[in-house]
């Protein structure tokens, strides 16, 4: 991967958003709850590096805290509509031909739904809050992911391997870990790094619709949504969220593409040339 100038950006900013987010959780440049009435709007300086918000506070310290709520939100995303998706697909795999059609139906209705709708609904029980955007986001994703991954799913449940597998007396479920999931990595990845920037965008978006992250909590969302409104009179303090988010949104996508083409024997020539020496050395004279 680091031989890929792309990979290099995606792992050198993913390593310092998660080094942020770490660092965030002991230091900040400023008290997050510091205001001052009469420095509102402050253009950068050496008090405050990335200037001041219509509060008075420190626009820096708010973007580093922000760090570790959005890395939560990807982290709790991904896992969430990985399961979902998973589960979706092996439902959708399964001999059962009448539960495997049920969840094909089901899933094309669900997808159709935009994640702004889900997490209206999601929000009317709930309320403003970070499980909003992370339930709406891990369903919308998780429909999404097992609608691409159904195809490989299906082609690797119908080989001889996992036939014999179930010859053999092997489970439902111990066959769809061990032989369908493998095959559907690469599919995941992409999958999971795609979700995981769009996870940063919706948090942006439904924040500043009000039904995200919670006033008070520090996000890049939250930022956006409280500086956006004078973008035209103070347009530094939209520009380094926008900024920040946009970095980061580039890498997670790129990060996808990169640990397909690293995971896959196709694209990487080390990985062919492993499984040739594998090969040569299983058909070796063992004496």
């Amino acid at each position: 991967m680091w031989k890929r100038g792309e990979g290099r950006y995606a792992l050198v900013i993913l390593g310092l958003w998660i080094l942020t987010a770490a660092v965030s959780l002991v230091w900040t440049p400023r008290p997050l709850l510091e205001t001052d009435g009469y420095h509102v709007w402050q253009a950068p300086s050496a008090a405050h590096p990335l200037g001041t918000d219509g509060s008075g506070a420190d626009v820096l310290s708010w973007l580093i805290a922000g760090a570790r709520t959005d890395l939560l939100i990807v982290i709790l995303t991904i896992a969430v509509s990985t399961a979902i998706g998973l589960l979706l697909v092996a439902a959708m795999t399964a001999r059962a031909t009448a539960l495997a059609s049920a969840t094909v139906v089901v899933v094309d209705a669900l997808i159709s739904i935009p994640t702004v709708l889900l997490a209206l609904i999601l929000a009317v029980p709930l309320g403003a809050s970070i499980m909003v955007v992370v339930l709406a986001c891990g369903l919308g994703y998780g429909l999404n992911l097992a609608r691409v991954a159904r195809p490989a799913a299906l082609l690797a449940a119908r080989s001889s391997y996992v036939e014999s597998a179930r010859a053999a007396g092997a489970g439902a479920w111990w066959t769809f870990t061990r032989h369908v999931v493998p095959n559907v990595t690469p599919v995941l990845l992409v999958q999971a790094s795609l979700s995981a920037g769009t996870a940063v965008l919706a948090e942006s978006g439904l924040t500043y619709l009000g039904i995200g992250v919670p006033s008070g909590v520090p996000s890049w969302g939250r930022s956006l949504a409280t500086s956006v409104k004078f973008i035209n009179v103070y347009p530094l303090t939209v520009l380094w969220p926008g900024l920040v988010v946009t970095l980061v949104v580039i890498a997670l996508n790129i990060m996808g593409d990169v640990l397909r083409d690293a995971a896959d024997p196709l694209t990487n020539p080390a990985l062919r040339a492993g499984s040739a020496e594998s090969m040569t050395a299983g058909k070796e004279d063992p004496r």
